[in-house]
């Protein structure tokens, strides 16, 4: 019996050893979060106002000013990249589905593999040379596109994973009534799996919203604010890699508000695409 209990003595400072030191493994991947968390509302809380969300930039050395153009040209990039990304995604993840290990299913993988790992700056030196030089000027359009690049792969490898979820009996039972299997997959499958195909295209605007290197090389920016989908576009990422490299105190406030603003609307999407998930699940 006291050989017993001094077992059971080591085995449970052994689970409580390994589970403290879990714990504190977790703390330490989770820390620089919250410490970047932390650091930008120190430093950008400041300037957060109704002018930083109404106003356009003011020149260098003016006080006052804010970032309404940036806000509302990501907020015009991202609507065009959705446009552009989602359906191609949808449909490269569909694909994916439904051919399985096909030979068109393997190459389109590869493909995506390939084009998921490809540096977002190649993507924007290709939107330049297919967009921005033939149509001679930056514009929404090719910031767009370029972002739509970036966003067809999460589309496509999430709607291919959600897909795998559905039972193969709906499958048969939309055949079985005489449906084509376009129909099927259409107006039998997508409805039911609709919150994780949300999910999927939230996690990808989560990822494109930060994105800077393709938008220096289409969309670039301006500080006159919205000029339309044919003229040069400003973009939070963009005005807040301008502002931080500026040496007027007052760019660099708007900066860090920017950043905080930029992380909170990144931490929002993605909280909003676990509430989803977890739902799907």
């Amino acid at each position: 019996m006291i050989e017993l209990s001094s077992r059971d003595g080591v085995r449970k400072f052994s689970n409580y050893f390994w589970l403290a030191m879990l714990c504190l493994l977790a703390f330490t991947a989770i820390a620089p979060l919250f410490f970047i968390f932390a650091y930008l509302l120190v430093r950008g809380w400041a300037g957060l106002s109704f002018a930083f969300f109404t106003e356009i930039p003011k020149p260098v050395g003016e006080v006052g000013g804010g970032m309404a153009n940036a806000i509302t040209g990501s907020l015009v990039l991202m609507g065009l990249s959705t446009v552009f990304g989602v359906p191609l995604g949808l449909a490269c993840g569909m694909a994916l589905s439904e051919l399985k290990k096909s030979a068109i299913a393997k190459m389109l993988r590869i493909s995506i593999d390939l084009l998921t790992s490809v540096p977002s700056i190649v993507i924007g030196l290709f939107a330049y040379a297919l967009v921005v030089v033939p149509m001679r000027g930056y514009s929404a359009w090719a910031g767009g596109f370029a972002l739509s690049i970036v966003m067809v792969p999460i589309v496509a490898r999430s709607t291919e994973e959600i897909l795998k979820l559905v039972p193969a009996s709906i499958h048969e039972a939309g055949l079985a009534l005489g449906l084509p299997r376009w129909k099927v997959l259409i107006r039998l499958i997508l409805p039911g799996v609709r919150a994780g195909v949300t999910t999927g295209i939230l996690l990808a605007l989560a990822r494109v919203s930060g994105e800077t290197a393709p938008l220096l090389f289409t969309a670039f920016s301006n500080s006159f604010g919205y000029r339309g989908l044919s003229a040069p576009t400003a973009s939070l990422p963009v005005q807040i890699y301008t502002y931080a490299t500026s040496h007027d105190e007052t760019w660099r406030q708007l900066a860090w508000t920017g950043a905080l603003v930029l992380v909170f609307v990144v931490f929002c999407l993605n909280l909003v695409t676990r509430i989803l998930t977890r739902r799907t699940v």
